[in-house]
Formats: C-alpha cells, sequence, structure tokens
C-alpha cells in the first residue's frame, strides 16, 4: 500500500515542503516516484517518518537523526525504546496533572498545601543527558545543584516568573506589536535577565558568550516543539515562537 505526499503531510501533522526537504538531505526519500513526478511512501517509509517525528519531539537536530536512523538497529527495537520514552511521559504528564489538580483544589477550598504534592512530576533531571551533549556535564551538575538547594516556595515563585514571562510573550505577540518595538524589546530583556539567572548556562558565566546562548535558544524555540509550546498564540502555529526569536535576535544584536 502507498500514501501520496499530500496524504503523508496531512496524517502526520507535517507539510509537503517538509518531506521534500527530508528527502533533499537524504533523511527520508520517497519509495517511488511516479511518471507525473509526485511522491509516493509506503509502509517502512511510514515507520521511518514515525521514528523521525519521534526523534524531533525530543529535540534532536536532524544531522543526530541521520546519524541515530543509520545504526543497526531494528525498526522494532528502535520503536520499543521511543515506546518506553513515551510512556514515562504519560505517567509523568499524569502525576503533573494531578499534582496540580490537587492545588486548585486546595486553594478553593482554603485548605493547606503540601509542598511534596505541589512539585510531583516536575523532574528536571529526565532533561540530563541533553544538557549535558548541549552544554556539558558541568553545566547539568551546576543547574541541578542550584534547583536542588531552592525551597519549595521558591522554585514556585520562579516556576509562576517563568510562566508569567511566557504569557506576557504571547500577549505581545498577538497585540500586533513589532519584535523591535519597545515592549517586545522589553521583554527581550526581562528574557535574557531570566536566562542570566540560571546557573551554568553561559548567559550566567563570567566572559561567556550570552549573545551566541540567547541566539541559539531563539532558534530552537521555532524549531523544538516542546519550547515553542510556551509561545503558542490563539492562532497556533509557531507564530508566538516565530516572534520572541525575531525580537531576541533583535536585542542580540543591539545590547549583547
Amino acid at each position: 500500500m502507498e500514501w501520496s505526499i499530500q496524504q503523508i503531510a496531512r496524517l502526520a501533522g507535517t507539510t509537503s515542503r517538509t518531506l521534500r526537504h527530508y528527502d533533499a538531505i537524504g533523511l527520508l526519500s520517497p519509495s517511488r516516484i511516479g511518471a507525473n513526478g509526485y511522491r509516493h511512501y509506503d509502509g517502512d517509509a511510514l515507520v521511518r517518518l514515525q521514528r523521525i517525528l519521534l526523534l524531533r519531539e525530543l529535540g534532536i537536530g536532524l544531522p543526530q537523526i541521520a546519524e541515530v536512523l543509520e545504526r543497526r538497529t531494528s525498526p522494532e527495537d528502535a520503536l520499543r525504546v521511543h515506546l518506553e520514552w513515551l510512556r514515562r511521559e504519560r505517567e509523568r504528564t499524569s502525576r503533573q496533572i494531578a499534582s496540580v489538580e490537587a492545588t486548585i483544589a486546595s486553594l478553593e477550598g482554603g485548605e493547606q498545601m503540601m509542598a511534596e504534592k505541589m512539585f510531583d512530576g516536575f523532574d528536571h533531571s529526565r532533561h540530563r543527558e541533553e544538557v549535558e551533549q548541549r552544554w556539558g556535564a558541568d553545566a547539568y551538575a551546576r543547574g541541578d545543584s542550584w534547583w536542588r538547594g531552592m525551597k519549595p516556595d521558591q522554585k514556585a515563585q520562579w516556576q509562576e516568573n517563568a510562566a508569567q514571562l511566557a504569557r506576557d510573550w504571547v500577549a505581545a505577540a498577538e497585540s500586533g506589536v513589532a519584535p523591535g518595538s519597545p515592549e517586545a524589546q522589553d521583554l527581550a530583556g526581562r528574557h535574557v535577565q531570566w536566562l542570566t539567572g540560571i546557573p551554568g548556562t553561559p548567559a550566567a558565566e563570567p566572559g561567556g558568550d550570552v549573545k551566541g546562548y540567547v541566539a541559539g535558544l531563539a532558534d530552537m524555540y521555532v524549531a523544538d516543539p516542546r519550547f515553542g509550546a510556551n509561545y503558542a498564540t490563539a492562532a497556533g502555529g509557531t507564530e508566538g515562537a516565530e516572534f520572541v526569536r525575531d525580537a531576541l535576535r533583535v536585542y542580540a544584536e543591539a545590547h549583547l
């Protein structure tokens, strides 16, 4: 059985342009190209695309995905690893939902909140391997020590500040102001100040490449759905993340 490129794009929630790009870089080739130039994909191609999309969800870049796919691992074994990760994420998300529901119930009922329950499922260490690959083991160790050294109320305040910053970004993006406007640049300044307060990152290190770090994160907000979701506007898509990226780029060029 085969599917056209339009069918696969619709089913996978991607675009024909993305699929053609995957073909151009040798990541996913169509199983057949018809005489009319139309691309068709068979079951093996669909399995490969599923693996690509799962790896993208982990924030892995396309060159690294190509390396993973070239390893001598059967699709079945590779997908079992993905499945285990998804199950852990489902369990973690379920715990977070229960934690937030309990907090809401406590607030509405005027009851005392249990700090140990408020952060159930908020395990930052799940990103350890990714952080160490991107910025080194020392960066993770310092950030981990900083986070674990916080009291529950400090963690709650930090998370609320981060959430408020994200809400302000979304509001600015939806208001129609330009990335270089005073409103957007004020947010960009707050954002950089927020980043410099996280130990272990280049933004927090004296003499560190703050500009490069901020620019790299700005691009990641658009490329990685996990980050982009924090800035999603009512219109959907990546417009909100693109607004944040563009505003941070303007700020970086002017001030960093």
